[in-house]
């Protein structure tokens, strides 16, 4: 990633690029933290760089020589994560084979980061807790309690709040985790930082490619900054790979972006309906419309027909996540989950 002198943007941190208002207040508040040793929540949706901000974070405090340690809690079994962040002695459980240091130990005079904190089990979190509050833990097995100074920088995309409400999140935690919350916004809410993240990785690809770096044509930073980036940054840095490997010239043309970041995306309905035909909103409307002339209430059953299909590939693309779906589709959780039940797409959402 480039630098702030790399981008001229003298507001930025290293690693991030951003000129809006929301994410100048990112770089502001994690020069302002990075100094202290504080723990530092960072929230928002996967994808936005809040693995970038932490490491900044780490190279601007004084603990920069030291070293950040990266722990995705969402990737490890309740077991393996207590093991991996706490270390366990020899004949612990059966595959232990010897003593192993945890990431805590490893973080000893730096940073430690625990992405994706939101899937820590409820049981763990009471170690967790006891590590923010007293800096010791024991190893899984052992009795001897270790000590270490190491700051804490936590990460999650869910809102933890509504965790603690589910019964899956300790209160307690929250509040020790959360003493300066960052929030990192959505694509979609600096989509005037859309410019400069597409040429920086367009320079990036085509410097990896050996290829000249191609010009931007307006009509697709017009397609960019409209399309709603449900990946996020990272969704776009994998557009612009794609667009350097298909270009033919020294355009970035439209064409090179996929259908539906062009608005062209198609939908599947029923194979019932069509034979697993793939249709664009405008057709399926007009299938419906073609479906239901002859029946009582048309426009109801239609409407129905889109809004079912809109449902379906939002909960999809948020990963069955109800509470993600509902924001970006602009409505009530409630509502949506009355939707949920009414179109029968429990098996999408969770």
């Amino acid at each position: 990633m480039t630098t702030a002198s790399d981008s001229g943007q003298a507001d930025s941190i290293a690693g991030m690029i951003g000129s809006s208002s929301a994410m100048r207040e990112v770089f502001e508040l994690s020069r302002l933290v990075a100094p202290a040793s504080t723990t530092v929540l960072l929230t928002g949706e996967t994808g936005t760089g809040k693995e970038l901000v932490a490491r900044a974070v780490h190279e601007l405090s004084p603990r920069a020589s030291g070293p950040f340690v990266r722990v995705n809690c969402g990737a490890l079994s309740e077991s393996l994560l207590e093991s991996e962040l706490f270390g366990h002695v020899k004949g612990a459980f059966t595959s232990a084979n010897e003593n192993r240091t945890g990431r805590f130990e490893a973080a000893h005079g730096g940073t430690i980061f625990l992405d994706e904190i939101n899937s820590v089990s409820y049981t763990l979190q009471v170690k967790l807790l006891r590590v923010l509050q007293e800096q010791e833990f024991e190893r899984v097995g052992d009795t001897k309690t270790i000590r270490v100074d190491c700051r804490i920088v936590a990460a999650t995309n869910r809102d933890l709040l509504d965790e603690i409400e589910a019964g899956r999140f300790r209160e307690d935690l929250y509040y020790r985790l959360n003493v300066v919350p960052i929030y990192l916004p959505p694509l979609r809410e600096r989509a005037d930082d859309i410019p400069a993240l597409i040429e920086h990785f367009v320079k990036i690809y085509a410097e990896m490619n050996r290829r000249p770096i191609p010009t931007i044509a307006k009509e697709t930073t017009k397609a960019l900054k409209s399309y709603s980036w449900p990946g996020n940054v990272r969704e776009l840095q994998n557009y612009a790979e794609r667009a350097l490997v298909l270009l033919q010239n020294g355009e970035f043309t439209p064409d090179l972006l996929p259908p539906h970041v062009r608005g062209l995306a198609p939908v599947r309905i029923g194979r019932h309906r069509t034979g697993g035909a793939k249709k664009t909103a405008e057709e399926l409307v007009t299938l419906g419309l073609t479906e239901y002339a002859d029946e009582s209430k048309p426009f109801e059953k239609v409407m129905g027909l889109v809004e079912r299909q809109l449902l379906t590939q939002m909960l999809r693309q948020c990963q069955g996540v109800q509470i993600k779906a509902a924001e970006r589709l602009g409505i009530n959780r409630n509502t949506l989950h009355k939707k949920v039940t009414e179109y029968g797409l429990d098996s999408e959402s969770r």
